[in-house]
């Protein structure tokens, strides 16, 4: 890959944000005599790094302010530079944004485990502050790992660890798919360098073998899309290796993902995206469990699709992903795509839509308002948020959002504190079950309460997984 710079940087800005050009010049002089002299691990200028995050959040037409802050982000921590200095120089928010990613100092830590807990913590409850602390520490990630070869073999295994323990998760959270598979990917090749190459070449081989049906497929649906007059555009997708793997290790066969393949069809609204399901039914045979509506039912991080899998040419299991135009940017690009619908407004928007639609920012306000500690909170993060996930029903068919292992218990306390505070037991699929009862993927559940019960058990603190149960248990005990 051809090395990015500051002139590629600036015609990527100028593509969706001409007037702010100047302020990013200045930031990337700024930083470029700041880090003078300092070099990567690769032997060039240290430049280079922040050059190519801001190249990456410049790709999501990211805002002035954040392109500011991935140009200074390691500026407080590997300068004498200070916050105040770039408040002055200039503005709050950009100064705010790079102090948000900038490790805390080892100064003020007896350890090295203690120090990495507590930038853990800062990573991850930033997103609670301003979210695109986050997104600019995705990019940061994502370089790295692009980078990564130049690193140790223990650094390299290491780093990618933890990618796939912490960065994957978040960017899952926010939508960010891009990031997400592309940090997948990188991390598998480091972690499992011999399976990441296998895969690799059933992907190619796949695609190879595709080529015809999905050209077929394409042309196909251009045509009757043109014929009704929908606007339209179709891309062609292969799951990602670390996706193909993932289901290889759970036992699924080649020929089970149905998903492998994917046409992406974008349409220019809601109802036409209900049309063209009915005009490719009409051409496809499908297949009809494997078909989703995640548009009048979004996934928890807003994800929003009509999925079917339908049988194209020489019988070949194609998943057809129909949506608008702006729900596409959404898929790809999570809460960062709100740059681009709501520009000027796309902070306030997407920390406004963190707080009311997605379901982890209030498990992670909970445990950070419950976890003094960094290494406990940390741990209680991991168990509940980055960790698998099940995702159950409410009787008016809302999705609720659990860890793996989560009782009928946590899913009461989940939608209300009296409903929880009231449970005798639970209704799942249409049978009675205790409290205690471990739910399960796509479990439809209906809580019965009884205003005269003893309230919550002790013991149920042993069973329930979640922080908001623990906590709303032992504040009942406390009444």
């Amino acid at each position: 890959m051809s090395q990015i710079t500051i002139n590629d940087l600036l015609a990527k800005i100028a593509e969706y944000n001409q007037e702010e050009i100047d302020i990013v010049k200045k930031a990337y002089a700024y930083a470029e005599s700041l880090h003078q002299g300092q070099k990567r691990q690769s032997g060039e200028d240290y430049i280079i790094h922040p050059l190519n995050v801001a190249y990456i959040l410049a790709d999501m037409h990211a805002d002035r302010d954040t392109i500011c802050a991935a140009l200074l982000h390691d500026t407080l921590e590997d300068t004498k530079i200070t916050k105040a200095e770039i408040e002055r120089d200039f503005n709050p928010d950009i100064a705010n944004l790079v102090n948000g990613v900038t490790k805390i100092s080892k100064m003020n830590f007896s350890s090295k485990q203690d120090q990495n807990m507590a930038n853990t913590r800062k990573i991850i409850t930033s997103i609670t502050e301003d979210v695109r602390i986050i997104i600019i520490k995705l990019a940061d990630r994502l370089h790295n790992m692009r980078t990564l070869q130049f690193k140790s073999e223990f650094k390299q295994k290491e780093n990618a660890m933890e990618t796939m323990d912490i960065f994957v998760p978040l960017a899952y959270y926010i939508g960010a798919y891009r990031i997400k598979s592309e940090l997948e990917d990188l991390s598998l090749q480091y972690l499992y360098p011999e399976k990441y190459k296998r895969i690799e070449d059933i992907k190619v081989r796949v695609e190879d073998e595709s080529r015809h049906c999905l050209a077929e497929m394409l042309q196909t649906i251009n045509g009757i899309l043109d014929d009704q007059n929908i606007p339209h555009d179709i891309k062609v997708r292969t799951k990602n290796i670390y996706g193909i793997y993932k289901r290889m290790e759970q036992g699924h066969k080649l020929s089970d993902i149905h998903d492998l393949l994917s046409l992406k069809i974008m349409v220019d609204s809601i109802a036409n995206c209900y049309q063209t399901l009915g005009l490719i039914h009409s051409k496809y045979h499908p297949i009809n469990d494997k078909f989703k509506d995640y548009i009048y039912n979004p996934k928890t991080n807003m994800y929003r699709s009509l999925h079917t899998t339908v049988f194209g040419e020489d019988d070949r299991l194609v998943q057809t992903q129909i949506r608008t135009f702006d729900m596409d940017k959404v898929a790809s690009f999570g809460l960062t795509a709100y740059w681009d619908i709501n520009k000027g407004d796309a902070r306030n928007v997407m920390q406004e839509e963190l707080k009311n639609k997605y379901q982890f920012f209030k498990s992670l306000i909970e445990i950070n308002s419950v976890f003094a500690d960094n290494q406990e909170f940390v741990s209680q993060v991991k168990r509940e948020l980055l960790t698998d996930k099940i995702y159950v029903y409410t009787t008016k068919g809302d999705i609720v959002e659990l860890p793996k292992g989560s009782t009928a218990i946590d899913f009461a306390y989940r939608i209300h504190t009296d409903i929880g505070n009231t449970m005798v037991s639970a209704v799942v699929n249409d049978k009675v079950v205790e409290p205690e009862y471990e739910l399960k993927n796509k479990d439809r559940v209906r809580i019965i309460t009884d205003v005269l019960s003893y309230g919550p058990r002790e013991e149920w603190l042993d069973k329930v997984k979640t922080t908001r149960a623990k906590k709303k248990i032992k504040e009942f005990g406390k009444n």
